[in-house]
């Protein structure tokens, strides 16, 4: 399977981490990027080495694993899971061995399922789905396999919780790849998001509990089922949905059963439902009868978070409000993908993005209902696209969306991050300059490497906070002219990518729009341009040359 440039990169950056004395390292892909296809290779290279380890916590994830693993990684896996039991006989058994969490702690003490595996033979653990990795039951498994202390651990998650950050980096040593949800849509990897507020009159949420870190799911049940809020959703997803294929995550089952009877009303076999109990065979069918457009919505209870892959679903209804941020990027990447064959294929951004376009499934909708959320902080697509953004940024964007929900309208998330983004800098760069107005003196000579490429640093992200750069990226940024004095590990990564993308599109050098900059040119110029640039500004004896008019 050929790889796409990202996941190539992601699989090379783990590969270097190892081979770095990293004993763990973690990727961040987000839903429907193939995070899937990512480890797998990294297996495929890890088996020779010793046996693979790897750990989900839901079945379809252990099933797409394993479905997966002959195809990619040359090596058909053995599943350990409720009553399947992988091979043991050293003459047949596999390389590869897909578990579940909850299988490798079942049992007591000496006798859990996971001490029939001896962590000696293995030579790479891998965590799927790694946001889960800091719960108790996590820890256990791993711990196990950690026995064996030449063992590499590789954890793959889409965008986590900004909770979980800093406890992931106890696990984990190194980010060794991190590539969100705003690049892959501006890649042209995934469909872009427009998010629209719907302001539903009674709807509070200020009274519902709290409950590890989310709402309480009886008090938010409670809420969602009062008849006049369940037509309060139910009028609108009808409306704004018109023929799309609608994915809705529900409160609880009587919600989700009571939104689909009240969508059957409107328009009879519209809608079915499902949850966690419903049976695995008629789960199954009724996910295929929805793949193939014989009912138009579908209304589920926590089963279509993970796992869950259908590509023509255009609009996504959160009738289910959470403060997670990760169960919030589960559930919006379940309509993120494009159509099947829109973007193969086509190896230039832009291209995949008019692909995208023109396609059937131009962008993905994500509807939010807006209440009285109390002291509740609710997430919404702002959070999971502006994992770089400071909260201020966040919280403007959030604020924009709401505004034009009011007047019936969406917005792409991107651009209202980017515009807060905007709207921020301009009024932080007003107060600059007045505050330098009152000062007598004012020194030019530090140089702000972010000013020079002319964009905004990232938000330190949990789990690289306290981190030195290393001695590489040191002496990459030194060798082109960035003083690493003051600057992050998220700083410092942030500036490598940036010089390194530059040099890829063949555009001015950081030392070159540093003097572009100071003499009032663009930085943003290309590589050839610049040096002629440069050398007319060194002609005319380092002062910008007058521009020639043009004859009569």
């Amino acid at each position: 399977m050929k790889l796409r440039p990202y996941q190539h990169e992601a699989v090379s950056s783990v590969m270097e981490a190892f081979r770095s004395s990293a004993s763990s390292a973690l990727i961040v892909l987000p839903t429907g990027t193939g995070k899937t296809v990512c480890f797998l290779h990294v297996a495929e290279r890890m088996k020779v080495a010793g046996r693979v380890m790897i750990l989900a916590h839901r079945e379809e994830l252990i099933w797409q694993a394993a479905k997966r693993c002959e195809r990619i990684a040359g090596e058909a896996a053995d599943i350990e899971m409720a009553e399947l039991r992988a091979r043991r006989s050293l003459f047949d058994r596999s390389k590869i061995v897909v578990s579940s969490v909850q299988t490798q702690i079942a049992g007591r003490g000496a006798f859990r399922r996971m001490t029939k595996f001896d962590p000696d033979q293995f030579s790479l653990l891998i965590v799927d789905e790694a946001h889960h990795a800091p719960a108790a039951s996590w820890k256990r498994v791993i711990a196990h396999y950690r026995k064996n202390p030449n063992l590499k651990v590789l954890g793959v998650t889409a965008t986590p919780d900004r909770k979980d950050e800093k406890a992931l980096g106890q696990i984990f040593e190194t980010v060794a790849y991190d590539y969100e949800l705003p690049d892959a849509i501006r890649d042209g990897w995934l469909v872009p998001i427009e998010q629209r507020a719907v302001h539903v009159k009674g709807l509070d949420y200020s009274n519902v509990r709290t409950k590890a870190g989310d709402l309480n799911g009886k008090d938010l049940a409670q809420v969602m089922e009062y008849e006049e809020i369940l037509h309060g959703i139910a009028s609108p997803t009808i409306e704004i949905a018109a023929g799309r294929r609608t994915l809705l995550f529900a409160a609880s089952l009587a919600h989700a059963e009571r939104l689909t009877e009240i969508f059957n009303r409107h328009r009879e076999g519209s809608a079915r439902w499902v949850h966690g109990g419903t049976p695995k065979e008629e789960r199954r069918q009724l996910v295929k009868d929805y793949a193939a457009g014989r009912f138009q919505i579908l209304c589920n209870v926590g089963v279509a978070t993970e796992g869950f892959d259908e590509p023509g679903i255009e609009l996504v209804i959160m009738a289910r409000p959470t403060k997670s941020r990760a169960l919030y990027a589960q559930m919006a990447g379940r309509g993120t993908r494009p159509l099947t064959g829109v973007v193969d294929g086509l190896e230039d951004a832009d291209e995949r993005r008019l692909a995208i376009a023109t396609s059937q499934k131009p962008l993905l909708e994500i509807v939010d209902f807006v209440g009285n959320a109390g002291r509740h902080k609710l997430i919404t697509s702002a959070d999971i696209l502006g994992g770089k953004y400071e909260e201020a940024v966040i919280a403007r964007a959030k604020k924009a969306a709401e505004d034009e929900g009011e007047k019936g309208r969406q917005v792409d998330m991107l651009d209202a991050l980017e515009e807060a983004q905007r709207e921020i800098d301009e009024e932080a760069e007003r107060k600059r300059r007045q505050h330098l107005r009152l000062r007598a003196v004012y020194s030019t000579s530090k140089v702000d490497p972010f000013n020079v490429l002319q964009i905004h640093p990232w938000k330190e992200r949990g789990w690289d906070k306290g981190r030195p750069l290393s001695k590489k990226m040191t002496k990459f940024l030194e060798d082109n002219g960035i003083s690493t004095r003051t600057l992050s590990f998220a700083q410092g990564r942030q500036l490598i990518g940036e010089i390194i993308r530059r040099r890829e599109q063949k555009k001015a050098s950081f030392g070159q729009a540093k003097i572009l900059l100071k003499y009032g040119y663009s930085p943003d110029m290309s590589f050839k341009e610049a040096w002629k640039t440069i050398d007319a500004i060194k002609a005319a004896g380092w002062r910008r040359p007058e521009p020639v008019e043009a004859s009569a």
